[in-house]
């Protein structure tokens, strides 16, 4: 059974180590030659009420996944590191 990428922008993340959530899926970074999907991406939190931007975003490797639901994607990952400054990311090919 397969998903589709736009199917992930309604998805809030959650980490299982801890149970915090993250958010909610922005972007998905996909290795265009081979056509893999590598991660998925859940922009950072807002900085004092929304007026300074956002914090770093969250890349998480797409094996880090654990499992995809109707409305949630479970993750096994440290939020701490996984941040990436935004739009500054690249994950090793």
């Amino acid at each position: 059974m397969g998903i589709r990428i736009t199917e992930l922008h309604c998805k809030e993340v959650i980490c299982v180590s801890d149970g915090r959530r993250l958010g909610f899926v922005s972007d998905v970074e996909i290795c265009v030659p081979d056509g893999k999907v590598l991660a998925i991406v859940v922009p950072g939190p807002c900085r004092i009420l929304g007026t300074f931007g956002r914090a770093d975003d969250f890349v998480i490797p797409w094996g880090c996944i654990q499992k995809i639901g109707p409305d949630i994607v479970l993750v096994d990952i440290k939020p701490d590191e996984c941040r990436f400054p935004r739009h500054k990311f690249r994950l090793p090919v």
